[in-house]
């Protein structure tokens, strides 16, 4: 790799990501996976001689191929596809402001157009489901507790796996209202209401543990390092298993991980008639587009909301009055 390109991405992944832009640890190590991803492709088709990639690998074909080969041997969704696509952008926006003599090449990679998908829809799990799969830890045992504690949180609070794993004991209030303060994607902070039965859950748990430090990580392994992303995941897919082999009907084809007891905590919350605004602000996310997924999701709240908008539609008509019609008249004669 030579001096120039090391350089480039060197300065990307310590400077440009975290300071400029501000992104999240996850996202930083979800770019970097996507160069090694590249490099290793660049290695398999022999673009260019072993341990010395350079600028050249930017170049169009390279990249597109790239991508086609996420999805062919890595058996990548459009999605990640896309996602991959979007890394090596935001690279190539950054290098070709600091390196102008490399500004062709990188601006091949700019103008590669994402790949079009199906639309996409959100795996979640109804409330009997969620409800039982709760149920299969055992909270007489010393695991049970930690694992039911867990399972209760993630699905509570609508939290992402990392925003569990980096919750620690001091970001539980247990004074009524009881809530947990998590940091989320671009270290934004909220403040998320926990139900009493999940506060006492909680704090079953801290006393079980005798977790006493406010800076201690709330969830640990038996080495007391806090949880992995994959070990929160073999945590609930152990029980998950437990649940579908006493009511399979439940989960139907639903493949159980993490983020579905977000979205299915996302979708209960709509199903109960909360505003899409305020699971936004509870999800974390930044704008309501990506909170409307959820309702697109469900025909029959998007039955629901097309039948307020009707109503919505029909009772903006019915209420001008006739001097409100002038009014408006007057308006258009004077604007137009």
């Amino acid at each position: 790799m030579n001096t120039s390109l090391t350089t480039l991405i060197t300065a990307f992944f310590t400077a440009y990501l975290p300071n400029v832009v501000g992104y999240s640890e996850n996202t930083i190590k979800s770019y970097r996976d996507t160069f090694v991803l590249l490099f290793s492709f660049a290695d398999e088709k022999h673009l260019c001689p072993r341990g010395r990639v350079n600028t050249d690998i930017f170049c169009k074909e390279n990249i597109i191929n790239f991508l086609e080969w996420l999805e062919s041997s890595r058996n990548a969704s459009v999605s990640t596809r896309n996602q991959r696509l979007a890394a090596l952008k935001s690279f190539c926006k950054c290098a070709s402001s600091n390196a102008i003599e490399y500004l062709d090449i990188f601006q091949q990679v700019l103008d590669i157009k994402p790949k079009k998908g199906l639309s996409k829809t959100v795996d979640y799990l109804s409330v009997d489901a969620v409800a039982l799969l709760i149920k299969k830890p055992d909270s007489s045992t010393h695991n049970g507790i930690r694992d039911l504690a867990l399972l209760s949180l993630l699905y509570e609070s609508g939290c992402r796996v990392q925003e569990i794993i980096d919750v620690k004991s001091g970001n539980i209030s247990y004074n009524a209202p009881a809530t947990i303060t998590v940091i989320g994607k671009g270290n934004k902070v909220r403040i998320i209401p926990l139900s009493p039965n999940v506060t006492a859950i909680i704090g079953r748990y801290v006393k079980t543990y005798r977790i006493s430090n406010p800076e201690q990580h709330l969830f640990t392994n038996h080495h007391k390092d806090p949880l992995t992303r994959s070990g929160v995941t073999y945590i609930l897919r152990k029980y998950a298993v437990k649940a579908k082999q006493e009511e399979s009907a439940l989960f139907g084809n639903t493949k159980v991980h993490p983020h579905v007891l977000r979205h299915s905590k996302a979708m209960h919350l709509l199903e109960s008639g909360v505003n899409l605004i305020y699971i936004r602000d509870f999800l974390g996310h930044s704008s309501v587009t990506t909170t409307e997924i959820y309702a697109k999701s469900n025909p029959e709240i998007k039955r629901k909301y097309l039948e307020a908008a009707a109503l919505n539609i029909d009772s903006a008509i019915n209420k001008y009055s006739e001097k409100e019609k002038q009014t408006l008249l007057d308006w258009l004669r004077k604007s137009i």
